[in-house]
């Protein structure tokens, strides 16, 4: 999945945090219900602005966010 046509990244929204395109919900608020133990129905019941495909584009950008997340030690 391109997630880049679902999530965008605005200097002026929220921060600058990801967001569901359209929307002000951060890939963040999504995790953090997901997270909690709710499911996918209950979040799209709480935010029906949201989609099936909205939350698999978080999940999408957070795997490719961590596909090329490096972490470097120095001594």
């Amino acid at each position: 999945m391109d997630w880049r046509s679902i999530i965008t990244i605005e200097p002026g929204k929220r921060s600058g945090q990801p967001c569901i395109k359209g929307t002000r919900i951060t890939v963040a608020d999504v995790f953090d219900h997901l997270s909690s133990g709710m499911t996918t129905d209950e979040i799209i019941a709480d935010f029906p602005q949201l989609t099936r495909e909205a939350i698999q584009a978080c999940y999408a950008y957070a795997a490719d966010r961590d596909r090329y997340t490096k972490v470097v030690v120095t001594a």
